[in-house]
């Protein structure tokens, strides 16, 4: 069952649309990427294989999208948007794990602590502009002071697996994918298994922290 909720932010109007997990412990809050919206392939399997795993889905659109701009703000008002948004995840009473694709992963690892989230889960975080590693963005990820997961295209040109830093995260990398998980056609791993692969690995770190005894 999905149910789309708009709710007032200091950055403006943001959507957020739920799909209802089986008997649900957790909520997984995920927000899109600068270039694009929930559409995307990462963020629409997760909602469509999770909530029968007993994890509720909140697939969140930042104001910006919502206004129908095309260009994303300043990172402060993406964190803005993502605070002003965290007491209707919050409201059904259930851990909430942060997370979001490229920049809405770099929101979550800026503002889950202080929000009291359970963890963060980082898809295709931007470890640095295509070409530009010396503009490392890794201290948002390795300060995010919570369990952390990184799924990561083999190919993605903001920063490929064997480029992370050693750290207090773990990290799933999906073979041949770019910065949207799209695998090309030669590859010897079809997109469903691809997929497959991201669901299955994050899955297993949800599965994982409920039974981490929480403080």
């Amino acid at each position: 069952m999905t149910e789309n909720e708009t709710v007032s932010t200091d950055a403006g109007e943001a959507r957020v649309t739920w799909y209802a997990g089986t008997g649900p412990w957790a909520v997984l809050a995920l927000g899109h990427g600068a270039g694009g919206g929930i559409e995307a392939r990462d963020l629409r399997a997760l909602a469509a294989a999770l909530p029968a795993r007993g994890v509720t889905v909140a697939l969140v659109e930042q104001p910006w999208r919502v206004a129908g701009k095309k260009l994303a703000p300043a990172p402060r008002t993406l964190d803005t948007g993502w605070r002003g948004l965290w007491p209707a995840l919050a409201r059904p009473g259930l851990p909430v794990i942060a997370g979001g694709r490229s920049a809405g992963a770099r929101v979550a690892c800026r503002t889950g602590r202080e929000l009291g989230a359970l963890a963060v889960l980082a898809l295709s975080f931007p470890l640095h502009p295509p070409g530009r590693p010396e503009k490392s963005r890794a201290d948002e990820l390795l300060g995010t002071g919570l369990p952390t997961l990184v799924v990561q295209g083999g190919n993605d040109p903001f920063g490929r697996p064997e480029e992370y830093p050693d750290g207090p995260y773990e990290l799933v990398a999906i073979p041949y994918g770019d910065h949207g998980f799209a695998v090309p056609k030669r590859a010897p791993l079809g997109q469903d298994a691809a997929m497959d692969l991201l669901v299955d690995g994050v899955a297993a770190w949800i599965t994982a922290l409920r039974r981490t005894p929480r403080p």
